[in-house]
């Protein structure tokens, strides 16, 4: 039985072959109208799931839920910025969150200058032991510790008198290209991720970038800071008329948060809010702020509850 040829397979084999252009480009997924709704819901029942997780406390290691604090620690290191005012609630600055000894007394770090953020919102005090949450997330790289203290931090803001304003974007602080080497994670970009899944808000890493590098913060004194921060960051054109709320995960000086809601400003944001994990209670000293003893906070606590 003779076959007829097929003219197209003919010209196939005498038809050149273009070449493959490299990169080649990136498949993405179809998407859907209520791919985002699932997202979010699927995101919410991990959420809920884990934090009903049989967990050991942080701080002292007993029984909790979730990876959060237990009862006796959750209010030992911040009962007393969720306190109502007139039942021994510390004075603070209204704009930097600074405690004071007294009501309407002068705060140290914004009588200086006029910071350029509007207010400052914190979920603790960087003294022990709340302090210990910081350093096992920094110095020993326990990244998933941002979960904690953004959902501290959502508390805080829940318990503040004046709400964020409505539509607000949360922008971490840019860490250094060093910090990002030898931690492998931005502290501030995680503490904003759960701020944001526990608050609904958006969250954007593009919006603010460093336009150099620099040595790290915690081998500088006060002015040191100051100077070195000047002109530090840089941000999109994206803020204009936009609420926006700077996250970090210390407060020393403001320094770093000022330089940033300067650069906002300057580029039209309407409003920034500085929300910060820890807020240091009192102006450190001329000369460096690390203090040897302070990475040994979780422990002497765990002893003195045991």
């Amino acid at each position: 039985m003779s076959t007829v040829p097929c003219h197209a397979c003919t010209l196939a084999r005498f038809m050149p072959i273009p070449p493959l252009r490299f990169p080649l480009p990136r498949w993405t997924p179809p998407r859907f109208w209520a791919a985002g709704r699932w997202r979010a819901r699927a995101a919410d029942a991990v959420a809920m799931a884990r934090a009903r997780l049989p967990t050991d406390c942080p701080l002292c290691s007993a029984p909790a839920r979730g990876g959060a604090l237990c009862r006796a620690c959750d209010a030992e290191v911040t009962g007393l910025l969720r306190s109502a005012p007139g039942t021994g609630m510390t004075w603070r600055c209204l704009r930097c969150a600074l405690p004071l000894p007294e009501h309407d007394s002068p705060c140290p770090d914004c009588a200086e200058r006029d910071t350029a953020f509007d207010r400052t919102v914190t979920a603790l005090d960087y003294v022990p032991p709340a302090d210990a949450l910081i350093l096992r997330m920094k110095a020993q790289r326990h990244y998933a510790q941002g979960d904690l203290l953004g959902n501290l931090l959502a508390e805080a803001i829940r318990h503040d008198g004046r709400a964020l304003p409505a539509g607000t974007v949360l922008l971490p602080v840019p860490a250094s290209r060093d910090a990002l080497r030898a931690r492998g994670f931005n502290p501030a970009a995680e503490i904003a991720r759960a701020l944001g899944r526990d608050l609904g808000l958006p969250v954007r890493h593009d919006w603010v970038a460093r336009t150099r590098q620099q040595a790290q913060q915690h081998t500088l004194g006060r002015l040191e800071r100051r100077e070195a921060a000047q002109g530090l960051y840089a941000c999109a054109p994206g803020v204009r008329g936009r609420h926006i709320g700077i996250v970090d995960d210390v407060m020393t000086t403001g320094s770093t948060l000022h330089e940033i809601a300067l650069a906002l400003k300057a580029a039209g944001a309407a409003s920034v809010t500085a929300l910060v994990a820890a807020r240091t209670p009192h102006p450190p000293d001329a000369g460096t702020i690390a203090r040897p003893d302070v990475r040994k906070a979780g422990t002497n606590f765990r002893r003195q509850r045991e």
